[in-house]
């Protein structure tokens, strides 16, 4: 049954898609096409977290690709991957689309050949089969220039793991080998431990056996130069005792959250773990309910909903920490919000047989905002300031006035600004009978040294001004005061320098305090 379904997969997911520029040779894998002049291979096994082998550098031109996942190379389960160049990812070729599925029960029985052009630049390549993207390379194509190349690679060594104070590692050490090649291109790395036998590197090299060790190391580029012979020495000892705890692993979430606590647009997870004994051999996750996978780098997830993910550690004694889980959603961006807000004003009051207002007119300033809502709305009258608009606006100093209006919404937006125009008449009638006939204008028993001038209604400046009514707060009771001055400059009762002196007395007095 499962070589039967292996194979119908191989069969439904087997592609060589056709790209721009291809010759006209280029044939789908399953057909064997004429092989061309250079030819590189990769190859698989039972693992499903590497390549088994896999070309690191190439010359650009045609080329003929065998991509084999069989019994011959390793594999006894019938495991299937694919060999797959990636056309999205920035920074890489795009201009070879190559996706072969391979597996020992196929028509081919796992090997597939393909004829594609390489030009220079670097590719990326990978397995598409979900829980094993972690099978992942690079191929650099140089531009088939190199037959004067007579510099060998630069290659070094890397020791890595947990130590003791005395510099020696502790279970176990891994050697990282990086060849480099201006050229030509590096063409093969090898390595071997112990002065044994070179070997071909593909991955590090992890050596655990007790005692002091010497790793050597060498590459070769496309023009068979080879370097000189590198090494690294160190110490390998036991821990100092049987590691039985298993590691600690914990999740961080980041990203821009909502009220709600959901991510907006995309969520990262980093992981880390410490082990106070042998130390941390790998970290693994699982999105979703697929397989668990090796932790390299952060996990950045922008898949809209809500999403699980798992996560464990594992020491280099072999302890694994239990699993540990942490659940988020993602949602969309929202829409972003360009649109200012609709503001508009109405004047209410008694009108005479003229349409001006009697005694006073009272305005009122109004906005909407279906975006992201309205901010702030503000108002200036007749020459003053922009105030903020927090209640209806009662101008009862007679004459002419323009009441001017705006709003802001939350995205910053401001609608353009509007006006009102509206008369005040006096009544006829003595509007403040009580009237304040001190002979200056006083506020908080701070004497301003301004006129207390009768305003045309039978009213005075220390009248309008009103200390003595209730305010919401200090800053209220400012602004209304600053209201009040403006619209008597307008009139031609007080000048802008007699405004301020009446202001910074009221800003100096704890009225609504």
């Amino acid at each position: 049954m499962t070589r039967r379904l292996t194979a119908a997969l191989a069969a439904l997911l087997l592609t060589v898609t056709p790209f721009a520029g291809a010759p006209a040779s280029a044939a789908p894998a399953s057909a064997a096409p004429r092989v061309a002049e250079q030819v590189l291979t990769w190859t698989a096994d039972d693992n499903i977290t590497r390549y088994k082998s896999a070309p690191t550098t190439a010359v650009a031109g045609a080329t003929t690709i065998i991509w084999e996942n069989s019994a011959a190379t390793g594999n006894t389960t019938g495991m299937p991957h694919t060999l797959t160049f990636d056309t999205t990812t920035e920074g890489y070729n795009h201009d070879v689309t190559l996706n072969i599925l391979a597996n020992p029960f196929d028509a081919n029985d796992g090997r597939h050949q393909a004829t594609v052009t390489l030009t220079p630049g670097r590719y990326r390549y990978f397995c598409s089969i979900p829980g094993h993207s972690q099978m992942v390379g690079e191929l650099v194509v140089t531009d088939g220039g190199g037959g004067g190349d007579t510099t060998p690679p630069t290659v070094t060594a890397e020791v890595s793991g947990d130590r003791d104070a005395d510099g020696n590692y502790l279970g176990a050490a891994t050697v990282t080998v990086t060849a480099t090649d201006a050229d030509s291109g590096v063409d093969t790395v090898e390595y071997q431990v112990d002065d044994t036998n070179f070997q071909p590197y593909t991955q590090p090299v992890v050596v655990t056996a007790v005692g002091d060790h010497s790793v050597q190391f060498r590459a070769t580029d496309q023009a068979g130069n080879t370097s000189t012979v590198g090494s690294v020495s160190f110490r390998i000892v036991e821990p100092d005792e049987e590691d039985t705890t298993p590691p600690a692993v914990t999740a961080n979430l980041a990203g821009e959250q909502d009220d709600d606590g959901n991510y907006i647009g995309t969520a990262t997870a980093t992981l880390a773990a410490t082990d106070a004994g042998s130390g941390v051999a790998t970290i693994e996750y699982s999105l979703d309910g697929a397989a668990f996978t090796a932790y390299t780098e952060p996990i950045v997830v922008d898949g809209v909903g809500m999403h699980m993910l798992h996560y464990r550690a594992t020491d280099v004694a072999g302890n694994t920490s239990a699993e540990q889980m942490a659940h988020f959603t993602v949602v969309a961006p929202p829409v972003e919000d360009t649109t200012p807000p609709t503001a508009t004003a109405a004047v209410a009051g008694e009108q005479d047989e003229n349409g001006a207002y009697v005694g006073v007119a009272t305005v009122t300033v109004t906005a909407t905002d279906a975006g992201s809502g309205v901010a702030t709305i503000e108002y200036a009258l007749d020459t003053g300031g922009w105030t903020p608009y927090a209640a209806p606006v009662s101008v009862r100093t007679t004459g002419a006035h323009t009441l001017r209006y705006r709003a802001t919404d939350t995205a910053g937006n401001t609608s353009a600004e509007q006006s009102a125009t509206f008369t005040v008449v006096a009544d006829g009638t003595d509007a403040c009978p009580a009237s304040d006939t001190r002979a200056t204008v006083i506020i908080g028993g701070d004497d301003t040294g301004v006129a207390n001038a009768d305003t045309g209604d039978g009213c005075t400046i220390n009248d309008l001004i009103d200390e003595d009514a209730a305010y919401p707060g200090h800053a209220e009771f400012v602004r209304h005061v600053e209201t009040v001055t403006g619209a008597l400059v307008v009139a031609g009762t007080l000048t802008r320098r007699q405004q301020g002196a009446i202001v910074r007395a009221a800003a100096r007095s704890d009225v609504g305090a």
